[in-house]
């Protein structure tokens, strides 16, 4: 049976403060505390790269214990509920930090933060791969999900424009206030929603394979290889521009005041890009679609290249192509993910949703953190200066030019030759779904004599 809309809407509606809550951090935070708090590009970097490290084990070890030991209240719930206190906490600490906070103070809350959004994204995500077996259903549930999580992105930024507008609240602090006080708001009331409304599959196989064994099976499954590869290095692509956005808008076309105004366009051609990326997907495949987002957006990026001060205006048409080709960046590997799961439990007999959905959610976040840190890395290695800009030779803002245009770019294109001929399709699938149902059969058989 085909969930309802209103399921879809209660389930995607935690995304919003989650995507709230994590686009500053990679957005604002790092120029908040190497500009405001002090803290050196190099050392930032570094902050951010460390708290990833930690994921290595954090992230399968919330994977593995959410499927292995389900809650009286469900294997997916009790952990998000558990983890919004703790996410209200260290976005409080985080965004709105005492005076003279410096690289602990960063450190330590980005920790935090990043073990909170792990106990909650993980059980939320493997949550969606539960709620249909149905493929094109599956990519219509992400789909979803996005959506709410752009509309978290854009809430994050039109939050400070109103502000700016009514209050004269300007500036990187005013967004990390403004953006961390509706977030400690909106989160309870989400996930209130969530975890009331959504049904929570009661039917499963709990894995029973040790986390170590387990790990080794999903490296012996080859599409889920190809997929987290191509997943990781597009994550790598836009993370590499995301922490460099506002550099790129300050420093090269000195349009700050005007930063929010670009995202805001950014994200609303995001938004309104998925139901088409979903659509498509619906026509010739979930991996040519999303063949389809890494080709336009890799080609679309080195036309930043040609910009220069004053142009700001000139960049819109560019955005909008690139937010426009991010928009399928969520909803298809999410809904990809789901299948591989599917294979997974074919071959094992398990469901191991969570433990799946933790070794990408750490992709991910490794992926952000190499990403970030490799553009932070590289404007202090090219000598650029945040502190007294106007010391930047034109060499180094042609640096930033170019990390920002041309070096994602190599990424996409890339990930696009990764996924080309990636073997789950939607016949695939139903040969699979109908080998599983009748293995589902045989049990139920077998246990009934």
């Amino acid at each position: 049976m085909a969930l309802k809309n209103k399921t879809l809407f209660y389930y995607g509606l935690t995304d919003l403060p989650i995507t709230m809550s994590l686009f500053p951090v990679v957005v604002f935070i790092p120029m908040y505390y190497t500009g405001e708090m002090g803290v050196s590009l190099g050392l930032a970097a570094m902050i951010m790269l460390a708290v990833r490290v930690s994921d290595v084990f954090t992230d399968p070890f919330f994977g593995y214990i959410t499927d292995r030991f389900p809650t009286p209240w469900g294997r997916r719930r009790f952990w998000i509920v558990l983890s919004t206190p703790i996410m209200m906490l260290s976005v409080y600490q985080l965004f709105l930090p005492p005076q003279g906070a410096g690289p602990w103070h960063m450190g330590i809350w980005m920790f935090v933060l990043s073990i909170a959004t792990t106990m909650m994204i993980i059980p939320y995500y493997a949550w969606a791969a539960e709620l249909s077996p149905d493929y094109n259903e599956r990519s219509k549930i992400t789909g979803v999900r996005s959506m709410m999580g752009v509309v978290g992105s854009l809430a994050a930024q039109l939050g400070p424009v109103i502000a700016a507008f009514f209050f004269a609240m300007t500036g990187t602090s005013a967004v990390l206030q403004v953006v961390g006080i509706t977030m400690l708001v909106i989160m309870p009331i989400c996930v209130y929603f969530t975890v009331t409304k959504v049904p929570e599959p009661t039917e499963y196989v709990s894995s029973r394979t040790p986390i170590m064994e387990g790990l080794k099976l999903m490296v012996s499954n080859k599409p889920f290889l190809r997929l987290i590869i191509a997943f990781m290095v597009s994550s790598t692509a836009l993370s590499i521009t995301t922490p460099l956005y506002l550099f790129f808008i300050t420093y090269v076309l000195d349009a700050e005041d005007k930063a929010i105004y670009m995202l805001s366009f950014f994200y609303l051609s995001n938004m309104a890009s998925v139901p088409f990326w979903v659509w498509l997907s619906t026509k010739i495949g979930k991996h040519r679609a999303y063949v389809g987002c890494f080709t336009l957006i890799g080609l679309a990026h080195p036309f930043y290249l040609f910009l220069g001060e004053g142009d700001f205006w000139y960049m819109l048409p560019i955005t909008i192509v690139t937010g426009f080709a991010a928009g399928g960046f969520a909803a298809l590997p999410n809904s990809m993910k789901a299948d591989v799961i599917d294979l997974d439990t074919l071959t094992t007999g398990e469901n191991r949703a969570a433990l799946f959905f933790s070794t990408y959610s750490f992709t991910y976040k490794a992926a952000a953190s190499v990403g970030s840190s490799i553009g932070l890395f590289a404007l202090a290695l090219i000598g650029f200066n945040t502190m007294e800009p106007a010391l930047n030779t034109p060499m180094q803002l042609w640096g930033l030019k170019f990390l920002f245009a041309m070096f994602p770019s190599v990424f996409y294109l890339s990930a696009c030759a990764i996924i080309w001929n990636y073997p789950i399709t939607e016949e695939r699938h139903a040969e699979m779904r109908a080998e599983l149902e009748e293995k589902n059969r045989a049990v139920t058989l077998g246990a009934g004599s």
